[in-house]
């Protein structure tokens, strides 16, 4: 009998580590900055109360 054991993603390379974390980090400052920088009162308003929900000091 032949088994074979397949491990998925254990082998990710440093440079798919940072590719993965670099994205993050730029998606999350685009967000943010979208968010807290918005024109549209809509939108703005949402992040806002969004930050109060959990506690974090925005003003």
């Amino acid at each position: 009998m032949n088994t074979a054991s397949i491990s998925l993603g254990t082998s990710v390379s440093s440079q798919s580590r940072f590719m993965q974390l670099a994205l993050a980090a730029l998606l999350g400052t685009f967000i943010i900055g979208f968010v807290g920088f918005s024109h549209i009162d809509a939108v703005h308003n949402a992040g806002h109360d969004n930050r109060h929900s959990m506690a974090f000091p925005c003003h």
